[in-house]
């Protein structure tokens, strides 16, 4: 399975190593290096970098690549659900996973690699089951391991690991119990120069953060399951229940966990919360251009769009650009040639515009093509595929528990044409 793991920083270097099985060279990661410098983004690096003698797999998250690297052929997205398993758990245990974070918690780090993997295979990803085998990291626990020279590792073996719910621990108490669903969804988009939908697909997860006493049994249910396709289900979930009623029926881990995502790719149902009218020209022969942009609401339910941020990469031959905007503040860089602006939220009776000339190298021709419009935002108490939850209802315990939904829309790779 994964013989080694390296964390790469941004800047190219290797600041954390685990091997399982025998120890391979940091050479292999040159085969790395080279894809990375290939890439104009590290978004953009291969997932799965075949050399002579191992598979290089990897994911980038919070600037750091995790680069796992394995001898024989295995499923990939097996490896890269094994490493999305382990940020998810440096970030369960340190608040945030950054090279900082990692660092200063180093022998945590090697303690819980440990026992995600063993001989290379994974054996314990669950946040319960690792969190009573190591304790995580307090001010406290730390100084009182300096003095004593004990370790974070627990003295028994969970309970969960021999029980039949791996990823619920036994004993569990609380004074108030609660149970919170957020819906989040995310819209990626390609919006063509009239404004009509080249493609948009909706990326959804349910995030629960469940915190109940004793070995409840949990059913959510939705008003209209039928949109979603492409389910993938937290281990707690009876996939039977699920195909016969469309209903989710599980007994939850105990804290925060993913409950499921899902995608929703049939067109008709993607509505695009935000529209651009702009007017982009270049004169062949002139040293000036003309740029206007107007932003506004469009399907959303009536509710605010906030955190409205609009980027575009200009071409090379724009030597800066000279712009007002009615609301929020733009910057331009004549280095990177990238604009950007920060629009906020947006009033729908006075829609925000940025308007101005751009001054272009004098002689140089006119670009081939105009610049693509990126835009960011959320939209809160709104999932724009229209997913609701119709109720949630508890078996197994008396008392009665405080249950929150919260829907959240935001746009991930949402791209307009001009």
């Amino acid at each position: 399975m994964i013989h080694s793991l390296f964390l790469v920083n941004s800047s190219g270097d290797i600041f954390l190593e685990k091997h399982w099985k025998s120890v391979v060279s940091r050479s292999v990661c040159d085969y790395f290096f080279e894809a990375q410098e290939r890439a104009s983004e590290p978004e953009n690096v291969a997932p799965v970098i075949p050399t002579p003698h191992h598979y290089l797999i990897s994911v980038y998250r919070h600037k750091i690549f995790f680069v796992a690297v394995i001898q024989s052929e295995v499923p990939p997205l097996f490896v890269i659900e094994f490493l999305h398993r382990v940020v998810d758990t440096f970030q369960d245990y340190f608040g945030v996973c950054s090279e900082a974070a990692v660092k200063d918690n180093v022998v945590v780090v090697y303690e819980l690699l440990e026992e995600m993997l063993d001989n290379g295979f994974p054996l314990a990803t669950e946040s319960n089951i690792l969190k009573e085998l190591i304790k995580p990291p307090t001010i406290l626990r730390t100084v009182v391991n300096t003095i004593t020279g004990s370790t974070n590792v627990g003295e028994q073996l969970p309970t969960g690991q021999l029980s039949v719910v791996p990823w619920r621990r036994t004993g569990v108490k609380y004074t108030n119990n609660e149970a919170y669903f957020d819906v989040v969804e995310e819209i990626d988009a390609i919006i063509d120069k009239s404004g009509s939908t080249v493609t948009a697909e909706i990326q959804g997860v349910v995030d629960a953060s469940v915190k109940l006493t004793g070995m409840p049994d949990l059913t959510l249910s939705f008003v209209n399951p039928r949109l979603l396709d492409d389910v993938s289900f937290h281990p707690c979930v009876r996939f039977k229940r699920w195909e016969a009623e469309r209903i989710l029926s599980f007994i939850p881990p105990d804290g925060n966990f993913r409950l499921l995502s899902y995608h929703v790719s049939s067109q008709n149902l993607v509505a695009i919360p935000v529209y651009v009218k702009h007017s982009i020209s270049f004169r062949e022969g002139s040293s000036l251009g003309h740029f206007e942009i107007t932003i506004g609401p469009k399907q959303t339910m009536g509710k605010a769009v906030e955190g409205v941020l609009v980027t575009s990469q200009m071409p090379k031959a724009v030597l800066n650009m000279n712009l007002t905007c009615t609301q929020g503040a733009y910057t331009f860089d004549p280095v990177t040639k990238m604009l950007s602006w920060d629009v906020g939220k947006i009033n729908p009776q006075k829609l925000p515009s940025l308007k101005g000339s751009m001054s272009l190298q004098t002689g140089a021709s006119k670009p081939d093509e105009n610049p693509t419009i990126n835009i960011q935002c959320k939209i809160q108490q709104l999932a724009l595929s229209g997913l609701k939850v119709n109720r949630l209802d508890m078996y197994g315990e008396k008392y009665k528990p405080f249950k929150g939904i919260k829907y959240m829309t935001k746009a991930g790779k949402f791209q307009v044409r001009t």
